[in-house]
């Protein structure tokens, strides 16, 4: 009767043990690495305002021409806060455009946002419902795709993208994708 006693005292050690393995085996995946349906794929069809301008219809043509970041945000998101300074810096130091998708949010609260904190974007595409959201699969705001020339999706960064993010992932694909559409 002794030895089972004990045993009773294991159960909830080994139980313990097994939660932990699991959890720290959770630690190392990378929730920033989010495969998505649509790399290598255009962005979806999508017809909406600019936030500037309600009367302005934006669509995926806007998207063409060039290697772009394209950005999902909104106010209502505190790691939005965080990245949008570093887009700011993006935006006057490497010439690449970065185009808003301003998601699930107010156009009041959006364009006072940027008036107070500055505007990185060349445009901002208003999805206030989140349609254009959906279709790219975004998972939570911020999220960050990079385009190719042809307004294809070559890359998705679910969270904040700084320094880091861009010296070891963005920078390296955007030089690749530049040079590869000056081959075409």
């Amino acid at each position: 009767a002794g030895s089972m006693k004990r045993l009773k005292l294991f159960i909830p050690l080994a139980i313990f043990i097994a939660l932990a393995a699991l959890l720290l085996k959770g630690l190392d995946l990378d929730p920033t690495a989010m495969p998505s349906a649509l790399i290598d794929n255009p962005v979806p069809e999508f017809s909406l305002s600019a936030l500037r301008d309600p009367e302005r219809v934006l669509n995926r043509d806007e998207l063409l021409g060039e290697v772009a970041l394209l950005n999902v945000w909104g106010t209502w998101c505190p790691s939005c806060k965080v990245e949008h300074p570093f887009l700011i810096k993006l935006a006057e130091r490497e010439n690449l455009p970065i185009i808003g998708v301003n998601y699930k949010d107010e156009r009041a609260a959006a364009l006072k946002w940027l008036a107070r904190l500055g505007d990185p974007y060349v445009f901002n595409i208003f999805d206030p419902d989140g349609k254009l959201g959906i279709d790219l699969g975004v998972f939570s705001a911020p999220e960050t795709y990079v385009l190719d020339h042809r307004g294809v999706i070559r890359y998705k960064r679910v969270g904040v993208v700084n320094e880091r993010v861009w010296k070891e992932s963005l920078e390296p694909l955007i030089r690749e994708l530049r040079r590869q559409a000056g081959d075409a």
